[in-house]
């Protein structure tokens, strides 16, 4: 089975405001707001694509489901680097699991 390898970074003269939206809208977030009082939790696009995170800015995924993480980086006007591989029946284990 083939999987995708996506390496990123969001530029680094990018402001903070919208490194943050960015990191919200990626991978998600946790609030809260009265001292810890209320809770809420901002879901992000990568919550429902199964992937495995390698280290920062390395994500490793299914291949059909690539192009929608594609897009949302080049919204946001990452670099972004994309290598083809062949997953390993574990990848495959831990990829499917998460689907």
């Amino acid at each position: 089975m083939k999987g995708i390898l996506l390496a990123f970074r969001v530029f680094k003269n990018t402001d903070a405001k919208t490194t943050n939206l960015f990191c919200q809208k990626f991978y998600g977030q946790d609030t809260s707001s009265h001292g810890g009082k209320y809770h809420h939790h901002k879901r992000g696009l990568l919550e429902d694509i199964p992937h495995v995170k390698l280290i920062r800015g390395v994500i490793m995924l299914l291949e059909k489901d690539a192009e929608k993480v594609i897009e949302f980086l080049k919204e946001f006007n990452a670099e972004v680097h994309v290598r083809e591989l062949v997953l390993t029946p574990g990848d495959e284990k831990v990829l499917r699991r998460k689907d």
